[in-house]
């Protein structure tokens, strides 16, 4: 008896702050009606403020929800996608002026007991925050799929961002709502929970995690409406978008932003230069490949060219990117100058000359595309022996020496 009513006293507590934080709970489903009252009932002890999304279900959903008339639904007869549904639910939870919504799975996979991990975790920040639940997917119970997929997003989130999260497949999360009313979305399906993730991060809103516990039904009695094939294409996709739109545009845009913060080059130095677990002819390395693809003629590409086989050759990726940016515009008329240059030893009396100026832009690269391909490479397999060497040196001379202990 005393330890139900310490179970009341708490879940009377976190009720109090789920209506001070202006917190609402979100249950997209679709045909769930197995688990979707359990699911229910377990959060109502926590809270009132709920948002079922009827996801155009066709079982006994409707029936279950009409046992529950103190929540608020939102149904439709045609089944659109979680991602969808979602979106609805976000949208009606700003409406109804909440100010973060938590959104839980129907299936019975998450446990209402973890809300206030979410509570907590809000309590102790200032601003606006992704809080993502994140489940321990070494246990037995995992699907191989689920596993496979878990690793799968979260090495993509991580290229797209830079970004560590423990779990970005888990659905068991807490939205700032005012932020996300703000962008515009363009997925439905169960994609949208990887665009929402990426999409905020560029925004600058922040992501965090708390261990959430999870459950996984026998594959016998397991619901699931992810389709293999389809879902995972469609991700697959998303991903790929995301990844050329991070290279192409966000990843220069954020360099642009930090490359004038004394911070920014600190904690460059101090991180990837200093690191002492990697070795200096690793880090020496990463700057001629660096300088070598910022150089070679591969406009448009080089970015994205020399994060993939940094990855691939374990180079280090910061430094390789940093290193890049040797070809940033104001850098463009010299880089083109001493191509043309270094391309004159291959042409001879065909060699074009040209003077070093400002006004020296990519177009003049169409004088003699021959010269500058050659010429350019030239250069670029000069300026990486060159830089790469130099740093080598300077880290041998200027490396930290370790701290004498007190």
């Amino acid at each position: 008896m005393q330890f139900q009513r310490t179970i009341m006293n708490v879940e009377q507590a976190y009720s109090e702050k789920i209506d001070m934080y202006l917190v609402c709970v979100i249950i997209p489903t679709y045909n769930n009606a197995k688990t979707l009252g359990n699911v229910i009932a377990d959060i109502s002890a926590f809270t009132n403020n709920i948002i079922v999304v009827n996801d155009g279900s066709t079982d006994e959903t409707e029936n279950i929800l009409a046992a529950f008339p103190s929540i608020h639904t939102i149904s439709y007869k045609k089944n659109t996608g979680k991602g969808w549904a979602l979106r609805k639910g976000l949208k009606q939870a700003a409406a109804l002026g909440y100010e973060h919504a938590i959104t839980i799975d129907s299936d019975g996979q998450h446990f209402a007991k973890d809300i206030p991990a979410f509570i907590d975790k809000l309590e102790v920040l200032n601003e606006d925050t992704i809080i993502i639940g994140a489940r321990n997917m070494e246990q037995h119970s995992v699907p191989g799929k689920s596993s496979f997929g878990h690793k799968f997003s979260n090495f993509w989130f991580k290229v797209e961002t830079g970004i560590n999260a423990p779990d970005t497949q888990s659905g068991y999360r807490l939205y700032p709502l005012l932020p996300l009313s703000k962008m515009k979305f363009i997925t439905r399906k169960y994609e949208f929970e990887i665009e929402v993730l990426v999409r905020s991060a560029w925004k600058g809103i922040k992501i965090e995690s708390v261990p959430v516990a999870v459950y996984y039904a026998p594959k016998e009695t397991r619901v699931s409406h992810f389709r293999p094939f389809k879902d995972f294409t469609r991700i697959s996709i998303l991903n790929t978008i995301l990844v050329f739109i991070a290279f192409l545009y966000i990843k220069p845009r954020d360099f642009f932003r930090n490359i004038f913060k004394k911070k920014f080059w600190a904690d460059v130095y101090n991180d990837h230069f200093l690191n002492p677990a990697e070795p200096d002819s690793t880090k020496a390395l990463s700057v001629a490949f660096g300088v070598f693809m910022g150089i070679v003629p591969i406009w448009g590409f080089q970015l994205v060219t020399a994060i993939f086989l940094a990855m691939l050759f374990r180079l280090n990726k910061v430094i390789v990117i940093m290193s890049a940016h040797i070809s940033i515009p104001p850098m463009i008329p010299l880089v083109i100058f001493l191509s043309y240059k270094a391309g004159n030893i291959w042409m001879n009396e065909n060699a074009v000359h040209l003077e070093l100026s400002k006004n020296i832009n990519l177009a003049a690269i169409s004088q003699n595309l021959q010269q500058y391909i050659f010429g350019s490479i030239t250069l670029a397999v000069m300026a990486a022996v060159i830089f790469g060497f130099a740093t080598f040196i300077a880290l041998k001379i200027f490396k930290r020496k370790p701290e004498t202990a007190l």
